[in-house]
Order: C-alpha cells, then structure tokens, then sequence
C-alpha cells in the first residue's frame, strides 16, 4: 500500500484554514496514489489548543471541521486529529473515507509534564481500533501511546495490526528527533511491525514542532524520514507482509497472549483495498542536522511562526553591538528578510565606539533598517527630574528608557519588539525589568550564553559570510551601563555559570550534587540568583523553546518560596 504523512504547519484555532490545509494534502495525497493519508495529533484544531478545549462552541465548530475534511476523502482514507466530544472529551483521530467520518480511536495515554497539560482537558480512551485495508492492518495510536513500551501498541501487534500509526504533535528541543527515532526503533522491533509516525511542524507560542516524520519497516529500519522544521508530504511504499512471517517465527508473542487475563479485542473497520502501487517510489531518507544547525533552524521557525500567525509584519530589535542583540537580528532577518527587521542603536556616554561601530556594522552585513537614537538627554532630564540617581538605579533607568523607546516605535509603526536576553541572563535575573527585558517575542530566552557564541559563528559559518561581526563575538560580554563594566564583575565568568545552570535548572540537581561537582561558592551564588529571581522571569516574554527544560510552561517554580536546597 502507499502511505503518505502529512506534515502540515496548522494555526491554533484557524479551522478553517487548518481545513483547507488538511484538504489540500488529502488531495496531492490521492493525486500521487496513496491509499492512506495520516494528519498530525489535533490537526483540525492546532495544538495544544489549551482552555479553547472549555469552549463547546469550539469543540461544535472543530466536528464540523472535521467533517469536512472528511468530504474529500473520496479515493482515499484519512486519519485527521481532532478533539472528539461524546460522553467525555478525547483526543481522537478521526477514520475518514468514503466522504464521511466511519470510526474514532481515542487517545489512550495522556501526557501531564512538561509542556504538556492533557489531563486538564481530556478523558483516556480504553479501546483499540484495527483499520482493515485489503490484506493490511493498520492500528492508529496518537503521540504518547507509541512513547509507552506496551499497550496499546503491543495490543494492536497481537491483534493483527502489522502497521502501527502515529499522530503526533512532539514538540522540539536539540536531539529530540534523534531520541524519539530511537524510541520508534523499538517499538518496531518489539511489536515486528511497521511504524509510521507523523509529527507536526511549526511554532505555536515558545513551543516549535520539527516534523521528522519517519517509516520504519518491522526491523527498525527507517524506509523514510521527513526533512525538519518545513511542511512536507512524505509517501512512501509499504509491504508490511514480510512481518507476518517473522511473527510466526516469533513463538514470544503467543507466550504474551497466552499470560493475559483478558483477551485483547479491537473494533475493526473495514475499507477500500489499496490500489496496488504502479510505480514503485524511490524512498527518501532526510539526514538529521547537527546541533547548532537545528539550533538556528527552531530559532528562525519559531520567530517567523510567532511573527506571522500573530499577524505582525515588522519586527524591532534595539541593537547595542553586543552578541545578543547581533544574533537575534540576525534569526530575524533571515526568518523575516531584512525589509521586514528595524534595529535601533540607542548609546549612552557609557557606549564604546566598538559597540556603536558594531550596532551600525552588524545592521549593514544584514541589510537592515538602521537608526541611531542616543539617550544621553533623556538621562539626564529623568535624573534632574529624580534628583540624582546612583548606582544599580542609575544603571537601570538607562535600560528603561531604551525600553520606552522602542516600546514607542512599536506602537507607532506596529512593529513587534524582540526581546535580546538569554537563558543565563534570565536565569540568574541579570536583566532589567520593563527595560532590556521589554519585548513581546524573546527570541533567546532557552539559549545559555556560551551557546550563544556558538550560534554567532556558525550563523557566519552557514552564510559564508560576516553577519556577527568577529569584533562583536571576540568582545567581553558588557551591558555597558557604567564605566569599564564588564559581566563578569557582576556573574561567574559564563563558562562556569552554565554548567551550573544547566544542571541546577535542567536536571534539578540538589545543592550536594552540585557543590559536588562545582566551585561550592559559585554554587552558592548561582542558587540565590536563580532564586531570587523568579518574579522577573514571570513577567518576562514567551521565548522558542529549545532545550529538555526552558522557562514557561514546564518552569512551574513559586515566586514565593524559601526553599534552598
């Protein structure tokens, strides 16, 4: 039989955009001659749709949707996600074909950590559903079911199910494509079946879905793999006949049947016999990209998805000559074009002529707009107003009315602020609220200072030229808020304090562990920041998420609390 993923970008709430999507891939599905076409996890709906989920007119308006990609399932049958509303509400995948819905299977396992929250909206699904293609039977899962090592992908396989399906809507961080293809290796070789798993692709708030939807045969070897972070329609041809006869082979199986207390029972549906494959297709398999490059791919998705289905067309980026403020220009423009990016230098008395050199240098390699606002008066007007500021306070008000600035060019052009603060600034609080801390979109916030020098070089290295300029990369990291002010008078050097961030933030390493492992008195002095510093972080803006564990939805820390351990 031909199969054919459908990796598709969906819009949370669009539903009739996510309609046209879903029926446009139906349609180039059944022109290339695929007898079965799999959406993502909750296609209809984008995901996660959140509390839209408590909205019955929502949930009303996401059926009708379905039925109407269901209408166009006329030579084809398709597996669409969507909520499913009966007694309870599920996660479901919808058994299109013949122009209308012929069955539901319903979610069985509901994830609850991390970034996900699937037990505040759904009820699980007990039972298994077998599609019955000719001599082929399929059996759908969604997401988390295929993650568990048993039921109900070992239930489908002893029911019969030689190719087991996949819905999902896995979210990205660097090496989760590797680590998830992994997992998928097992699951066809432990149920000696093929696995087809169809991933989402796009960004939806900090969250990025890379697709890397993948076809293994029952070996575990990948028949073909998606390219990640762009829409794909993957097809590919399988024979999941030869399965049968290792399952015979395979005396196992019998002996997990035999031990069960109940027997495994599963609806099956019977639908149109595959066409037969006429011409054979040559399968494809996209490598995975290295690190840094999946990097700078999330990055560049997450900010021109965030942009765009926001409904915002410029962005704004006040620009210092630091590395932040370079890289995240940088991301922008080539998620957006340079027509799209404005960068404001705004220097004070405090500005080096290498950073304002490098603000106006870095604007130039990218072919940005590029304007120069210096703050000086407007200092020295907030200071005689205030009667003389010292110290952190003086420090900060140079940040806020940087803010105020570009706050105000925002609201007059319409153009959407891109926060420049990085994962370890946000960490430890060195960030200046309703100051650099402005913006609507942070473009860095999952990203440690030490990877940001990293991504700086290879943004260069992937456009075989300067756009970082080597100056801003080579130059001691400074918020250039006083005289001679360098970070590392304020913080552990950064390539002692990520370490410690990522294994204090991350892996939730206790004090012990870490002063085990660390400098005690940074150690010490990390925790207090990081501590401390949780009600900056609340009010900071959403960010791409990038790695296991970032700031936002699976950062759930009280900003009242005096645990230190």
């Amino acid at each position: 039989m031909r199969l054919a993923l459908a990796q598709v970008n969906v819009v949370v709430g669009d539903l009739d955009g996510n309609v046209d999507r879903l029926r446009a891939a139906v349609a180039e599905a059944e022109r290339v001659g695929a007898d079965l076409v799999v959406s993502p996890e909750l296609a209809v709906t984008g995901y996660p749709p959140e509390d839209l989920l408590l909205r019955p007119g929502f949930l009303r308006a996401a059926r009708t949707a379905v039925d109407a990609v269901a209408e166009a399932c006329t030579g084809i049958t398709a597996l669409v996600g969507a909520p499913a509303l009966g007694r309870d509400l599920a996660n479901a995948a919808f058994v299109c074909s013949d122009g209308v819905v012929q069955g539901v299977y319903r979610k069985h396992f509901l994830p609850n950590y991390g970034v996900f929250d699937e037990h505040r909206y759904f009820a699980a699904g007990r039972e298994l559903l077998l599609l019955e293609l000719g001599d082929v039977l399929v059996g759908p899962t969604i997401c988390e079911d295929v993650w568990q090592p048993g039921p109900p992908a070992t239930d489908l396989a002893l029911a019969g199910a030689t190719l087991l399906v996949n819905l999902s809507a896995s979210p990205f961080h660097v090496g989760k494509a590797e680590d998830r293809e992994e997992m998928l290796v097992t699951r066809a070789r432990d149920n000696t079946a093929y696995v087809a798993f169809c991933n989402l692709v796009g960004g939806q708030d900090e969250l990025v879905f890379d697709g890397h939807s993948v076809v293994l045969d029952d070996e575990g070897e990948v028949i073909a793999r998606a390219p990640g972070f762009e829409e794909a329609l993957l097809v590919v041809d399988v024979d999941p006949a030869e399965a049968v006869g290792r399952r015979l082979r395979d005396v196992r199986r019998r002996d997990l049947e035999r031990t069960r207390e109940t027997p495994v029972v599963a609806t099956t549906i019977s639908l149109a016999a595959p066409k037969g494959v006429a011409t054979p297709l040559v399968p494809t398999a996209t490598p995975f990209a290295p690190p840094l490059e999946q990097m700078r791919r999330g990055l560049v998705l997450g900010v021109a998805d965030y942009v765009s289905k926001n409904g915002f067309r410029d962005v704004v980026v006040g620009i210092s000559g630091g590395i932040d403020s370079a890289v995240t220009a940088a991301i922008a423009t080539e998620a957006l074009g340079p027509d799209r990016v404005h960068t404001v230098s705004m220097p004070s008395r405090f500005s080096s002529s290498g950073t304002r050199d490098d603000a106006r240098r870095v604007s130039e390699n990218l072919g940005v707009d590029f304007r120069e606002l210096p703050i000086e008066t407007l200092v020295a007007a907030y200071d005689e107003t205030l009667g003389g500021l010292e110290g952190l306070a003086a420090e900060n008000l140079q940040a806020r009315i940087r803010g105020t600035l570009l706050m105000a060019l925002s609201n007059t052009h319409g153009w959407l602020v891109l926060a420049t603060g990085n994962k370890s600034e946000m960490a430890v609080g060195y960030a200046t609220l309703y100051g650099d801390m402005v913006g609507g979109f942070a473009v860095l916030k999952d990203v440690f200072k030490t990877d940001v020098f990293r991504l700086a070089r290879h943004l260069n290295e992937h456009a075989g030229r300067e756009l970082v300029p080597v100056s801003t990369i080579e130059r001691p990291p400074s918020a250039e808020l006083r005289d001679d002010q360098r970070d590392d008078q304020s913080l552990p050097p950064y390539e002692l304090l990520d370490p410690v961030l990522e294994a204090y933030v991350e892996l939730d390493r206790s004090r012990e562990e870490l002063e085990a492992q660390f400098d005690p008195a940074v150690v010490e002095r990390v925790l207090v920041l990081v501590d401390r510093a949780e009600y900056k972080r609340r009010q900071a803006a959403p960010g791409v998420k990038l790695r296991p564990r970032a700031f936002g939805r699976d950062w759930r820390t009280p900003i009242t609390n005096r645990w230190r351990g």
